[in-house]
């Protein structure tokens, strides 16, 4: 039975070991790797032979990927505070002077930098290119879903507020309102996306200059299990099938993680960030937790989990899926809203913008100071982050190295 393969290729032999580091392709090459997305109908009884070709960096079958989309929180309670709808949060709830919380918890508030000079991307469901929030950001934007430019979903729209968005309704919702470019990826449409619209996109990041490449969706497994029941596969065969192509697209994401470090020597550093999903239900049973969810736990990937406001501090949010790397804040959410205004949203798709905006104010600050590389850009957004202000006998698991911390000077 033939299937759909990503094939990852390097077009240049010589770097084809790109994973040994930057510091072995210099002394190689004087370009960096090339690699190229392609799509083939494979037989899986080839795809052993196919690995052996030295071009070949990665196959994995396409599957299919969503956006991970926001959670509703009524009257659910974080260490005793009562969480309202995420609708009815506007910025007049906000305290003077007026920033989203978020923004104030990760520091961006109180950091010199802006994001200035550095490229971000957001690949997503798209963006409102004409909202308020983006007046002066050159907008350059690609449909990988052939639905054309745009957002009608208002995720992608969200997302990049958080990442850059200027003051709206004399609030500020953006972690890094100086970022002046950005590269928006429309890879999930209305009948979602692909894992291979997603590795394209990547690559078109890379070469289009991205320092920050944000990213809140993730693989749709069980769509992929009911792909082989629909070819008239046993339920545990389909699954075992959807297992293995599931491995190998956390590989495939992982090879791409591995290109951004080596490109550094030869081109702009870039970090991934990805939100770790919202399968979690601890609100239900507490020990109700579903690990990170490719492609944020891929190796290399810079993985989000959600942080919500309580009495007692910050605290995990019941939906965030947990071993993310670090967290960001990621319930009552306040960012642009498709077709104007604001609107609150709850999930790890909103934690991970505001680590994307850090990353984009440490990118500035390393830059200037002629450090700026994909491995030390990674370091100082991670190693910075911290579990000061979460509430007590929190799980580490949980929340990683704690919240991400804007840099201070």
């Amino acid at each position: 039975m033939k299937t759909k393969h990503i094939v990852l290729r390097n077009l240049n032999a010589t770097t084809r070991d790109f994973f040994a580091g930057p510091g072995s392709l210099e002394s190689a090459q004087s370009a960096p790797p090339t690699l190229q997305v392609a799509v083939d109908d494979i037989e899986r009884k080839d795809i052993s032979s196919l690995n052996r070709d030295p071009d070949v960096v990665a196959i994995a079958p396409v599957m299919p990927m969503n956006l991970i989309r926001p959670v509703a929180l009524e009257n659910v309670e974080l260490e005793g505070t009562t969480v309202e709808n995420a609708a009815s949060l506007t910025a007049s709830t906000q305290t003077a002077p007026k920033l989203t919380w978020g923004v104030q918890a990760v520091g961006a508030d109180t950091s010199p930098f802006t994001g200035e000079g550095i490229v971000v991307s957001v690949l997503d469901s798209g963006i409102d290119a004409t909202h308020p929030a983006f007046a002066g950001v050159e907008i350059v934007q690609k449909d990988f879903t052939g639905e054309g430019d745009g957002d009608k979903d208002g995720h992608g729209t969200h997302c990049a507020g958080t990442i850059f968005g200027r003051a709206v309704e004399d609030t500020r919702i953006g972690v890094a309102p100086g970022v002046s470019k950005a590269l928006i990826g429309k890879v999930i449409g209305e009948q979602g996306g692909s894992s291979d619209q997603i590795a394209d996109a990547i690559l078109w990041a890379f070469e289009n200059g991205a320092n920050v490449i944000s990213m809140s969706l993730g693989i749709d497994f069980p769509g992929f299990v009911q792909f082989f029941v629909g070819r008239g596969l046993p339920i545990e065969l389909a699954t075992s099938r959807a297992l293995e192509g599931y491995r190998a697209n956390v590989q495939l994401f992982q090879s791409l993680a591995a290109l951004a470090n080596a490109r550094t020597a030869f081109a702009q550093p870039t970090v991934l960030v990805a939100a770790a999903g919202n399968e979690s239900r601890r609100q239900t049973n507490k020990d109700w937790e579903i690990a990170v969810a490719p492609p944020a736990v891929s190796e290399g990937i810079i993985s989000v989990a959600a942080l919500g406001r309580g009495e007692k501090g910050y605290t995990i949010a019941p939906f965030s899926n947990t071993g993310a790397n670090l967290s960001g804040p990621g319930v009552q959410v306040l960012s642009a809203k498709a077709g104007g205004g604001l609107v609150a949203l709850n999930g790890t798709s909103m934690a991970a913008p505001h680590v994307s905006g850090v990353a984009a104010l440490w990118a500035q600050k390393l830059k200037q100071s002629g450090r700026l590389t994909a491995l030390e850009l990674t370091a100082r957004v991670i190693g910075n982050s911290t579990p000061d202000g979460i509430a007590a006998e929190f799980d580490p698991f949980d929340i990683g190295a704690g919240m991400v911390r804007a840099p201070q000077s």
